[in-house]
């Protein structure tokens, strides 16, 4: 038997360009862990949907479930979207046990990312100064979520010596058009931005459209090709599949009865997640 299977649960639009890079993503994460069931789901109407990825993976015989947010704004709480795709899965398969990781969100380990991102983009524009950035979201998430963002702008702002601005696309606060002028209001003119997007949605293309259009001097591109997103995710996958297996051993603990084979699969999964 193997671990829980993972299921990515994706929130961006399902425009070609994006699907291509979540499978990538996917396809990816996959080959670093050959054991694992790796799959691929949008947490929206846009095939395929968790409840249609569940369903294929549930008459193949799988039995337990983690999902995986690809989220980089909610830190704590699921997207509406993932919540309620999340619930649906678990009202159409009662028998299966369902786990979902805690949402990638602005982690620390987004900031290398971020970096690296930007030096790619800086270099290819051939720009050598820069006297403020632009730190560029989708939206701002759940109370967590915003205070880790503008926790990391402020990060981003000492580790570089400029000052950062945060802007994000959803209206709850400056665009990042609004984000480079306050910057250039302070005399700033050699402005970069950094986008916290996973993959190149619209709403990516079209904060990089208004970056430019404002003045921007670089803007990085999505971080879902980092290999560093791949393990932040399996991080996140690794702490809810345990989540699973602590609930088995409640279940055994008090006599209830479990599923036949269940115990062996979670066994299996925590000597899988011990090894990385």
């Amino acid at each position: 038997m193997t671990a829980p299977a993972l299921i990515l649960l994706a929130n961006d639009p399902c425009e070609p360009p994006a699907e291509q890079e979540l499978l990538t993503l996917r396809k990816r994460m996959q080959e670093a862990s050959p054991t694992l069931e790796v799959s691929l789901a949008m947490a929206s109407k846009c095939p395929p949907t968790a409840g249609q990825v569940a369903s294929v993976l549930v008459e193949r015989g799988v039995r337990e479930i983690v999902f995986a947010p690809l989220d980089l704004e909610h830190a704590v709480e699921l997207s509406c979207d993932s919540r309620e795709a999340v619930h649906a899965v678990r009202r159409h398969h009662p028998g299966i046990q369902v786990g979902v990781a805690r949402p990638v969100g602005p982690a620390t380990e987004v900031l290398n990312m971020l970096d690296r991102a930007l030096r790619t983009a800086l270099s290819s524009q051939q720009v050598y100064e820069l006297d403020g950035l632009v730190m560029s979201a989708a939206g701002s998430g759940d109370v967590r979520g915003r205070a880790l963002l503008a926790r990391r702008a402020r990060q981003w702002s000492v580790h570089h010596k400029v000052p950062v601005q945060v802007a994000v696309a959803d209206g709850s606060g400056p665009s990042v058009a609004q984000a480079i002028g306050s910057l250039r209001s302070q005399g700033r003119r050699h402005i970069a931005v950094g986008s916290m997007f996973l993959v190149s949605s619209d709403c990516y293309l079209q904060q990089e459209q208004l970056a430019w259009a404002a003045g921007a001097r670089a803007v990085s591109a999505p971080l879902g090709d980092d290999e560093l997103f791949a393990d932040l995710i399996l991080a996140r996958y690794s702490f809810a599949a345990m989540e699973l297996l602590d609930e088995e051993l409640d279940r055994l603990a008090t006599g209830e009865s479990l599923p036949r084979g269940t115990a062996e699969v979670q066994f299996d999964a925590l000597d899988l997640l011990a090894a990385r």
